[in-house]
């Protein structure tokens, strides 16, 4: 039996400059854009909160 792994990567799209990034579902620190700087997650004790739109779920 395999086993899926709970975290995953995610493709997102910044709100501000449409720069579109791969942040990790499961972030512990506060993950900005690199382009403008604006906040796209922020932790919450296990999965990240995602202020952004997610694009696509990496497997």
């Amino acid at each position: 039996m395999k086993e899926t792994p709970r975290s995953r990567f995610l493709r997102v799209k910044c709100m501000d400059c449409e720069n579109e990034q791969v942040i990790f579902g499961c972030a512990s620190t506060v993950v900005r854009c690199v382009v403008c700087g604006r906040v796209l997650a922020e932790p919450r004790g296990g999965k990240a909160e995602i202020k952004t739109p997610i694009i696509e779920v990496l497997e």
